[in-house]
């Protein structure tokens, strides 16, 4: 799949826009199937009515469901959302504010929650709740009120909102120049050779599968945008190791995809690979034991545990910390039990 110049466009009143060539050595699978791989949140029945209301083409033709995809086929999808004013109802769902001034809030983000509504994700977002809590939030780039950074649905931890553009403004500035300060908790598969690191390459979109990034290298190298992560281990389980994650750069899915690429892919991390036991041993009993911990944790094991940047107004050097929570923590006791029993 190659993607075009504006691959989602959101410019509509009525419809989300998306756009993909496939690739020259694509070969012949059903439409509906092969964008239940490009776009989150789609779920086949929806691709279906969008190709039985004529609103998935192909060169230009609207296709059946069961249009057989064809390397070079240019594909056009666009999928009926509910009208823009509707997108932004402000929800009274409970936020945890860790710091608050009439310039900006930190707040420590729960798993399972949206940042900010899109396809699939209308309402129970941190922006629904946001907006509900506070008036008149400044817009960013995107025109999402308040949101200076992101953190995935499935990651916990913390975020700076901007309450006036004269914040909006500075923090973004301080993300963009790298001064801001993003420590990660993770626990991923595998036991690391070294006790620190760097890892530098840029990152993507993947080329065969849209709901993942990935690292580009070779004669790829120069595609994606730069990223750098610094590692340290924190403790070491045998077959996981929990490790500190900073970021000098803030790319999608920037930590999971990085630690994938030095080949130690974040624990329960469906989307990439994660869910499966890749270290370990064939024992009934230790697949028994990883089960347990996937259930205990039913999401990919990493937590936004600091944040500092300084204060837009006072100029104020200001670091906020989280604990990691429960689910993540019972997890890492599992194998801190399971490593003790073991030696």
């Amino acid at each position: 799949m190659t993607e075009e110049p504006s691959e989602i466009e959101e410019n509509d009143d009525l419809y989300e826009h998306y756009t993909f060539t496939a690739e020259k050595g694509q070969q012949p699978l059903r439409i509906d199937k092969y964008l239940m791989n490009f776009v989150e949140n789609a779920t086949r029945n929806k691709i279906q009515a969008a190709a039985k209301n004529g609103s998935i083409l192909v060169n230009e033709n609207p296709v059946k469901s069961s249009y057989k995809v064809k390397p070079g086929d240019k594909i056009r999808v666009m999928f009926a959302h509910p009208p823009h004013e509707n997108l932004l109802v402000p929800e009274d769902i409970p936020i945890d504010i860790v710091y608050e001034d009439e310039d900006l809030l930190v707040v420590n983000k729960p798993a399972g929650m949206v940042v900010h509504p899109g396809h699939g994700n209308y309402s129970g977002t941190l922006i629904n709740a946001l907006t509900f809590h506070i008036e008149n939030l400044p817009k960013n780039s995107n025109e999402r009120p308040g949101l200076v950074h992101r953190i995935d649905k499935d990651t916990s931890g913390l975020l700076v909102v901007a309450k006036t553009e004269e914040a909006m403004t500075h923090l973004a500035k301080q993300f963009f120049d790298k001064t801001s300060e993003r420590e990660y908790v993770a626990l991923v598969w595998g036991n690391i050779d070294e006790d620190e690191g760097r890892i530098e390459g840029n990152i993507g979109r993947h080329p065969k599968n849209r709901l993942q990034n990935t690292v580009f290298e070779g004669e790829d190298e120069d595609k994606g945008k730069p990223a750098v992560t610094h590692y340290k281990v924190i403790e070491r389980f045998g077959y996981v190791t929990l490790v500190s994650c900073k970021l000098e750069t803030g790319r999608t899915h920037q930590i999971r995809v990085h630690m994938k690429h030095i080949g130690h892919t974040l624990f329960n991390d469906a989307r990439y690979g994660g869910e499966k036991i890749l270290k370990g041993t064939t024992f009934t009993k230790y697949k028994q034991f990883v089960d347990n911990c996937f259930k205990i944790l039913p999401r990919q094991a990493l937590h936004a545990k600091t944040l500092g940047f300084e204060h837009p107004k006072t100029g104020e050097l200001m670091k906020f910390s989280s604990e990691i929570p429960d689910d993540m923590s019972q997890c890492v006791e599992k194998w801190r039990q399971y490593t003790r029993h073991q030696s």
